[in-house]
């Protein structure tokens, strides 16, 4: 699929239809303006394939490339983003909760952190628990001493229906 994406960007070899283009050889020095069948040629004879970089210019700037391994680089960059991508999921805990329920949660928390995702932990109150917020925090504190190997992205969030914090794995 990344392959094909490339292939649609870049036009290669008999695929350039300007008659003129401006060429940059391999190693990046550029060899000037040239009809495009001598770039071709010139290219084949060093062992490259003509690959357009710059089409929207006059004349369209095309490159010495090796284009089975520039695809393989693209695929192996695209691979490496993805990998690095992790997502913040989410897990409320309630002020009523008992110990049992913080114990199931901090065991989804883990399962989290073993896929490699940030947590947003969050305690909203609802009704009359908002009055009593200083005993909601403590019970918001103890729940994250409770877990163990993380860390705070920033600090705890008082919203106005409660607490939120961003946690991540320690390494």
């Amino acid at each position: 699929m990344n392959n094909r994406k490339a292939i649609l960007q870049h036009r290669i070899n008999q695929q350039i239809k300007s008659p003129k283009v401006r060429v940059i050889d391999e190693t990046g020095k550029q060899l000037g303006v040239m009809n495009t069948q001598e770039a071709m040629h010139l290219a084949s004879e060093r062992g490259f394939d003509l690959m357009e970089v710059a089409a929207k210019t006059e004349p369209p700037v095309v490159r010495f490339v090796n284009y089975g391994k520039y695809l393989y680089q693209q695929a192996k960059l695209a691979r490496k983003s993805a990998q690095k991508k992790s997502e913040v999921k989410s897990v409320r805990i309630s002020f009523k909760a008992s110990k049992h329920d913080l114990e199931v949660k901090i065991n989804q928390i883990n399962k989290f952190f073993e896929e490699g995702h940030k947590v947003t932990v969050e305690m909203l109150l609802r009704g009359r628990e908002k009055a009593v917020k200083r005993f909601a925090r403590e019970k918001f504190n103890e729940f994250l001493t409770m877990l163990k190997n993380y860390k705070t992205e920033e600090e705890i969030k008082v919203l106005p229906n409660g607490f939120n914090v961003v946690i991540t794995k320690t390494k």
